[in-house]
Order: C-alpha cells, then sequence, then structure tokens
C-alpha cells in the first residue's frame, strides 16, 4: 500500500482523463501517437507522440530516460520539479508551472538521452503533458536501478536516492 493517497481533484481528473499507471509513477495517458513513420537508428518510429501525464502530491516520476527529445508542457495544479542529469554528471532542476514572474516555465525540453525525473512541488497535483519525437516507444525507454545510477553518478547520490525507488 502507498504511503501517500491521492487527493479527490487529482482522483477525478485521473478517471475524467482516462489514465492509468505509469511505470515511473503517476498516470498517463497517450492522447497523440502521428500516422507519419520515421527511421531512427533504433527502428521505425511515430513522428510524435503526446501523452497527459500527472503526478500526485507526495509521488514522483523516477530517474529514467527515453531516446528522443521529450517537451513537457505544465497545464494544471501545483508547480513542477523536473531534474535533469547529463551524461556529464551535471544536475539540473526546472520548475514547470503558472508562476512565470517568479521563474517558473509553461514548457521545458529534455535532449535525447538525459536522465530526468519530476516531483510535485505542493499540497495537491501536477498535471503536464509530454511530446515525444521521434515518438516515443517503450523499448527506448529506460529505468535502471538504483545501485546503477548511485555508482555512475556519485557525487549526486542523495538525489538519485530520493528519485529512485528500492
Amino acid at each position: 500500500m502507498a504511503a501517500w493517497s491521492i487527493n479527490e481533484y487529482a482522483l477525478a481528473l485521473v478517471h475524467a482523463l482516462g489514465l492509468a499507471p505509469h511505470p515511473e509513477g503517476g498516470f498517463y495517458r497517450e492522447m497523440f501517437r502521428a500516422s507519419q513513420v520515421v527511421q531512427t537508428p533504433r527502428g521505425p518510429r511515430a513522428a510524435s507522440t503526446a501523452i497527459y501525464f500527472l503526478l500526485p502530491a507526495g509521488t514522483f516520476s523516477a530517474l529514467h530516460r527515453v531516446a528522443s527529445d521529450e517537451v513537457w508542457h505544465h497545464y494544471d495544479g501545483d508547480p513542477l520539479e523536473l531534474h535533469t542529469i547529463a551524461e556529464s554528471g551535471e544536475h539540473t532542476a526546472t520548475v514547470l508551472g503558472k508562476g512565470i514572474q517568479q521563474g517558473d516555465r509553461p514548457q521545458h525540453v529534455v535532449r535525447a538521452g538525459v536522465w530526468q525525473a519530476a516531483v510535485p512541488r505542493g499540497a495537491r497535483f501536477a498535471l503536464c503533458g509530454c511530446t515525444v519525437a521521434p515518438g516515443f516507444d517503450f523499448v527506448d525507454f529506460e529505468m535502471p536501478r538504483r545501485d546503477e545510477l548511485t555508482m555512475r553518478f556519485p557525487h549526486l547520490t542523495t538525489l538519485v536516492q530520493q528519485l529512485t525507488r528500492a
């Protein structure tokens, strides 16, 4: 049983948008898959895909990476802290949200192959969208174990422990 509980409004959004649990955490639903197909080094992929992605308060999207560029869009709810780790080990945190005057951004690009994780910054939820090009395919999704990432990024051990599951 989870140590958190989803609030009533977030649960209503999950149902209204037809979202399902995502392996990295939170809830998602694919809303668009381009009919145009492009060739990639990994094989043919849809030119683009888009999902809704909801993270309830007290949860997180675990560190993972995809083989395509991904654009995050903030739609509703609390701001979202988006963590990225480059292969060089450089860590960046970007806040997605409506508080543009306070430094929030409504969208952010995570380049292909960059490690990423997300945490809602509030007591409710963060509703976002993610657009991937070339389109997302789970065979291009990588979510390693905590010990693998700790060995790869020993200077980020605390962050890795916070953004991975045991």
